[in-house]
């Protein structure tokens, strides 16, 4: 009896063990499944985030490639596009403006699209005409005469007619003028509209004491105007830079925002720019000088790249400045250097090609005599170096990257660079 009870004791509890054993595996899989069906999202979303991050970097490499392709591809050859005749042969002069070039002689000027096509002409009499560009506007000046004439790329806005004679004009890029006038006894910087109509506005400068202004230029936006300065002192000629502010910001200081003159005492400052709305640059016969106009009321010198070598040539954009050097010896007499508007240098590279004329006309760095050229890109690789089949008077970058825009005496053509 004992025994009997003993063993269905045993049977029921192995029962009840086997019973419990069975609902706890049931539990562990019901959990395992529902953990499994939580997973299942997150998983598929990081494997959908793997995918776009996969793409994203082929669409970057594909991107990075077709740019470098583009932009420092090397050319060879090249094939013809279109050639339009030019009617004023060798008396006709070209500077890039817009989509190509502005073209004036001393009879008139007019502006020719990428497609070779006029837009507009208009006629004058200049007996030495000079052309200033700045982004969509231009100035055309009649040097030692006495008129000025400013335009945009749909044609001309306004004339001005002086009294005294213009010695140099520039324009900004909302079409702001000015030119440099002088008498016997003073020089005047004389400010207009984009109508040509006179601006209440006149910088004076005595011959005697002040000095001579040898260059100046407009910041984008008309408000400041930088001036190179020649002065004599203690029986030397010297040199300053003059950066003056005619908006609110430079009232308190008399307009006067930035003057440097030890910088400059042992060189020549010929040229000054206005690259873009927070920078300017000087070149002297010794390098470049970088300023920073970020605080208007006191504009500051932030770098100077000098050279004891020659320097042969200037360049610049509202992007890069740069300056071609003769070097001391070797296969290379001539050094490349260009620099962003703050002065930190883009790139050097020494060559041997006999240029006349250096320009940076979109991406492209454009080195040209009267029958060949040699092109960099902005990042310093040659990108081709050679003939184009005509005689050379200007070279700017064409509608799309690898073609060019060269004109002559005899004709215009857009040309194809090809590898």
């Amino acid at each position: 009896m004992n025994d009997m009870s003993s063993m269905n004791r045993e049977r029921k509890k192995k029962e009840l063990k086997r019973q419990v054993i069975s609902t706890g595996g049931g539990n562990a899989a019901v959990k395992e499944e529902a953990a499994s069906r939580e997973e299942r999202p997150v998983k598929r979303k990081r494997r959908r985030i793997l995918w776009i991050l996969l793409l994203l970097a082929v669409a970057g490499g594909l991107g990075y490639g077709a740019y470098f392709y583009m932009n420092e591809r090397v050319y060879t050859q090249f094939v013809a596009v279109w050639e339009i005749p030019v009617e004023e042969g060798g008396t006709a002069k070209y500077e890039s403006f817009g989509t190509n070039v502005l073209k004036y002689t001393r009879d008139g000027m007019s502006y020719i699209n990428a497609k070779g096509e006029t837009v507009w002409m208009t006629s004058y009499e200049m007996k030495n005409p000079a052309v200033c560009v700045n982004g969509d506007y231009a100035v055309v000046a009649d040097l030692q005469g006495n008129s000025i004439y400013i335009c945009d790329l749909t044609g001309v806005l306004g004339q001005a007619s002086t009294v005294l004679p213009v010695i140099r004009a520039v324009v900004s890029q909302t079409g702001v003028a000015a030119a440099i006038l002088e008498d016997s006894a003073s020089s005047y910087i004389q400010y207009y509209n984009r109508d040509g109509s006179p601006i209440d506005l006149t910088v004076k400068a005595a011959l005697s004491g002040d000095g001579f202004p040898l260059d100046i230029a407009l910041s984008p936006d008309g408000s400041q105007t930088i001036a190179s300065y020649m002065y004599v002192e203690g029986g030397e000629l010297k040199n300053r830079i003059v950066f003056y502010d005619f908006s609110e910001i430079g009232q308190n200081q008399k307009h006067l925002v930035g003057g440097f003159d030890s910088e400059f005492e042992d060189s020549i400052a010929a040229r000054v720019i206005y690259p873009d709305e927070t920078h300017a640059c000087a070149f002297t016969e010794r390098g470049i000088s970088f300023f920073s106009s970020r605080n208007q009321a006191a504009v500051e010198l932030i770098s100077q790249t000098q050279t004891d070598e020659t320097i042969e040539s200037i360049f610049y954009s509202n992007r890069y400045v740069g300056m071609i050097v003769r070097t001391s010896g070797g296969e290379n007499p001539y050094r490349m250097e260009m620099y962003e508007t703050d002065g930190s240098q883009v790139f050097t590279c020494e060559f041997d090609f006999q240029y006349k004329h250096v320009d940076i006309s979109g991406d492209m760095v454009i080195l040209y005599n009267e029958e060949a050229c040699q092109i960099y890109s902005t990042g310093g690789s040659l990108r081709y170096s050679g003939e184009l089949g005509m005689e050379i008077e200007k070279i700017t970058q064409g509608r799309s990257a690898g073609t060019v825009i060269v004109t002559g005496p005899q004709m215009m053509r857009e040309i194809r660079l090809q590898g």
